[in-house]
């Protein structure tokens, strides 16, 4: 039996995000499961759409044929009106990467609104997908999903050649976004700290999501004086992020929340030492002694655990070779297809006895 499904998100699927590559992959490998997936795009967007934009999407999601399971990215599920996604509910699957209400600089209001109306949505779900144990964890405690209805997926991680780590000089690397939530002007603090060290910082991610942040970033490197030092790259291709991997001697993850922290399992794979935060799921993607972590949102805390990596090249390989050893027992992506693909089909075989 193949079982067809919609997989519906907000915007491009080419976003260069988490979540975005996440979708990508399960696309490509849930028919190897016996899921007949197809991409359904949304409306851009979302997570505060104007109403139109809902109301468009609530129409795309409608106009699928009815025997098609909706897995709707959280992103957008969670925004939708509960009464315009009521009439899907007997074939709704969520995808959440992590809640909306909690991601970094939105106004109190804001934040009410997202944290209500995903509530209302997921109540509607028939089952939902995590890509985290901590996420599941916040469903269930202050988002009242059943716990049997909820199955985690934490991200795969393809083959990849592991990092040699030899600069003479200590070349970081941080892999995400330029918003809010990522916290870089943490970092640049935390970095500002330790400029009696030799180092690089190179930054990759897009810095068109929230141009704001990405200015006020831009000042703080001005002003501590190290624009020599640290580069935000911007989006760039995989293979350009492959070779920057590669030409690293250092991830460091500044963090505020994730609600699982892909790039974090990249770094694993590839056996660079690394240094992240406890937000969210972060500090149970990184195994306890696979990375240095810290809480998040510190700047002294995260130099102080740079300073003594930075110089010690001994302590580094120490580091990388711990980080190897937990990236190389991370899930392939066709074992993430296969779990969502269970669910889905007892989702399907539930919907069709019904």
């Amino acid at each position: 039996m193949t079982v067809p499904v919609a997989l519906a998100f907000p915007g491009s699927l080419d976003t260069p995000t988490g979540g975005y590559a996440y979708d990508r992959e399960v696309l490509r490998h849930l028919g190897d499961h016996g899921i007949a997936a197809a991409p359904l795009e949304l409306p851009a967007g979302f997570p505060l759409p104007t109403p139109d934009m809902a109301q468009d999407a609530l129409a795309r999601l409608s106009h699928t044929a009815d025997g098609t399971l909706l897995l709707v990215d959280g992103l957008a599920l969670g925004a939708l009106p509960a009464e315009g996604l009521r009439p899907l509910a007997h074939r709704l699957v969520a995808l959440i990467h992590h809640p909306l209400a909690l991601e970094a600089g939105l106004a109190p209001d804001q934040r009410a609104a997202l944290a209500a109306s995903e509530r209302a949505a997921l109540a509607l779900c028939r089952a939902v997908v995590t890509t985290s144990r901590a996420t599941a964890r916040t469903l269930i405690g202050d988002y009242g999903v059943p716990e049997p209805r909820i199955r985690v997926a934490e991200p795969g991680v393809a083959a990849a050649p592991r990092a040699p780590c030899d600069g003479p000089v200590p070349r970081l690397l941080a892999v995400g976004s330029v918003i809010p939530r990522k916290a870089y002007g943490v970092l640049v603090a935390a970095l500002a700290g330790v400029r009696d060290l030799n180092w690089t910082l190179t930054v990759i991610g897009s810095l068109d999501l929230d141009p704001g942040e990405s200015a006020r970033v831009r000042a703080a490197i001005a002003g501590h004086g190290l624009s020599d030092r640290i580069t935000l790259r911007g989006a760039v291709s995989s293979a350009d992020l492959d070779a920057a991997y590669l030409a690293s001697d250092l991830f460091v993850h500044p963090a505020l929340y994730e609600g699982y922290g892909m790039v974090l399992a990249e770094a694993l794979r590839r056996g660079l030492p690394l240094v992240c935060t406890t937000g969210g799921a972060a500090a149970e993607t990184v195994p306890d002694g696979a990375g240095v972590k810290v809480p998040p949102g510190q700047a002294d805390a995260l130099g102080a655990a740079l300073r003594p990596l930075l110089s010690d090249a001994v302590q580094r390989r120490a580091l990388a070779d711990a980080a190897f050893r937990a990236g190389s027992a991370l899930p392939t992506w066709s074992q993430t297809a296969a779990i969502i693909a269970d669910i889905l089909t007892l989702t399907h075989t539930e919907q069709m006895a019904a």
